[in-house]
C-alpha cells in the first residue's frame, strides 16, 4: 500500500476529499487539519478548488494553512488561476494564500485589476497580498495604484488600506502630499490619517480619522489657530 504521503502517490485519499465537502463545518475543520499534516502533493487541486466555495472563515484559514504546507511549485500556479475567477471568494483567498507563501513569483500576476477590485474583499486581499510580494523596486508604483483607492469604503476598508500603505514605508509620503491636495474631502481625510499613522504607528486608527475629518471639515488654518 502507498503512504498517504508518498511522492508515488498522484491521487488524494477519497476519505479526506470527501469530509473536506461535508455538511459539518467542524467535520471540514478537521479534514482540512489533516490535510495540512499530511501535507500531500496531491491534495493541492482540491485544497485550491475547496477555498472558493467554502463558506467558514475558520475553515478557510485552515485551508490556507495546508496549503501553505505543499510546495509551492504545486500551490502557486493553480492560486493564480483562480485570480481569474468570476467567483470573489475564489480570487481574495487565492490573493490571502499568496501573500501567506511569500513566492516572489506570483507579483506579476497582482494587476491593478485585482488592486481596484469593485468586491472590497478582493481588493482588501490584493492589497495585503502587494506589500508582501513587492520587489524593492515596484514599491513607488505601488504605492501610487493603492492611494489612487483613498477614501473608498467603510472603517474596515480604510484601515486595511492605510495599513497596506504603511507597510510600504516612506516610499508613500510624496504620493500621500499629491492626495492631501485632492479636491475630494474623503480622500483629504483618508491621506492625513494615514499620514499619522506612517508617523505615529501607534496611532488609533478611529482617531487619527476623526482627527483628519475635523482638519478637513474646518481647514488646517483654522485648527491651527484653535489650538495656540
Amino acid at each position: 500500500m502507498v503512504p498517504i504521503n508518498s511522492p508515488h502517490r498522484t491521487s488524494p485519499d477519497p476519505r479526506l476529499v470527501d469530509a473536506l465537502g461535508a455538511g459539518n463545518s467542524s467535520t471540514r475543520l478537521q479534514a482540512a487539519l489533516s490535510a495540512g499534516t499530511q501535507a500531500d502533493p496531491a491534495l493541492a487541486e482540491v485544497l485550491v478548488a475547496r477555498c472558493a466555495i467554502e463558506p467558514d472563515f475558520f475553515v478557510r484559514d485552515m485551508l490556507t494553512w495546508a496549503l501553505t504546507r505543499l510546495p509551492a511549485e504545486l500551490t502557486v500556479p493553480r492560486l493564480l488561476g483562480q485570480l481569474r475567477s468570476d467567483r470573489f471568494q475564489a480570487r481574495s483567498q487565492a490573493l490571502h494564500t499568496l501573500a501567506k507563501i511569500g513566492d516572489g513569483s506570483a507579483w506579476p500576476a497582482i494587476t491593478r485589476s485585482l488592486l481596484h477590485d469593485a468586491d472590497d474583499e478582493v481588493a482588501r486581499s490584493a492589497w495585503r497580498a502587494a506589500v508582501v510580494l513587492v520587489p524593492a523596486g515596484h514599491r513607488r508604483e505601488l504605492a501610487t495604484a493603492l492611494t489612487a483607492q483613498l477614501g473608498r469604503g467603510d472603517r474596515i476598508v480604510q484601515l486595511s488600506l492605510s495599513q497596506a500603505l504603511v507597510a510600504l514605508g516612506d516610499v508613500i509620503e510624496p504620493v500621500l502630499r499629491t492626495a492631501l491636495a485632492s479636491a475630494d474631502p474623503a480622500v483629504r481625510a483618508h491621506a492625513r490619517a494615514t499620514e499619522r499613522l506612517l508617523r505615529d504607528s501607534d496611532a488609533g486608527f478611529d482617531l487619527a480619522v476623526d482627527e483628519a475629518n475635523r482638519i478637513v471639515a474646518l481647514g488646517p488654518e483654522r485648527v491651527g489657530g484653535a489650538t495656540c
